[in-house]
Formats: structure tokens, C-alpha cells, sequence
């Protein structure tokens, strides 16, 4: 039986960071939103239940709001483990470059031009 995980480098600004979100694991496993829901390992009354090897276990959540994230190598776990998937291969895709990511990479090189600046004066 062959898991295999691919992670690619993510950005420091992607607020996931290489995890998977519900969408990413109902391509992943090729099985609809409404199974991978069923799948996963919550409990209305508690946020963050004990850890259930038959289940996929998200991340841990600080708020009942936060989204559903998944850690790949336990999506792998589980599609072998659980579902009996032989071969299971995910990649972790970097996000699309958007004008936000651009403006912050920009005002971000400005301000350690300036910092360079006031540590040369001083």
C-alpha cells in the first residue's frame, strides 16, 4: 500500500499553511463534500474531539467558526487506513498570486529598504 504526500513551499502569507481544506480532500479522496463532512472526526458539543483512528481528524480549532483543516499526511492515513485506497497521491498547490500578495511583497521590500536606510544612518 503506497501513500504518497507531495508538499510544495507555501508563502508565509497563506493563512492554511500546507494544510487541506474540506474541498481539498473531497478531490483528493474523490468522494463528495457531504462524505468527507461525515468522515471527519467533530462532535457538536466539543470543539476539538479525542483523536479516532477510524475517523479523519481535522486540526485543532480555537473557535466552533474556524474552518475544517486537514494535515495531508493524515488525509493519507485515512484514505489507506480506512477507505482502503492503495494509492493515494496529494499535492499541497501553492495559491494564485493576487494584487494583495503583490502590494504586501512590494510594501514589504520598501520597509526593509528604509530599515537598511535608518541602520546605515545610525
Amino acid at each position: 500500500m503506497d501513500v504518497m504526500t507531495t508538499h510544495n513551499t507555501m508563502d508565509a502569507t497563506t493563512p492554511i499553511q500546507g494544510l487541506m481544506t474540506v474541498e481539498a480532500v473531497q478531490k483528493a479522496l474523490n468522494r463528495s463534500r457531504a462524505s468527507v463532512y461525515r468522515y471527519a472526526n467533530t462532535d457538536p458539543a466539543e470543539l476539538n474531539p479525542p483523536y479516532d483512528a477510524r475517523k479523519l481528524n481535522p486540526e485543532l480549532r480555537i473557535n466552533k467558526d474556524d474552518p475544517l483543516l486537514f494535515h495531508p499526511n493524515e488525509v493519507g492515513r485515512f484514505a489507506q487506513d480506512v477507505l482502503g485506497i492503495k494509492q493515494v497521491k496529494i499535492e499541497i498547490q501553492p495559491p494564485t498570486e493576487t494584487l494583495t500578495h503583490e502590494l504586501l511583497r512590494a510594501i514589504l521590500t520598501e520597509l526593509r529598504q528604509i530599515h537598511a536606510l535608518l541602520e546605515s544612518q545610525s
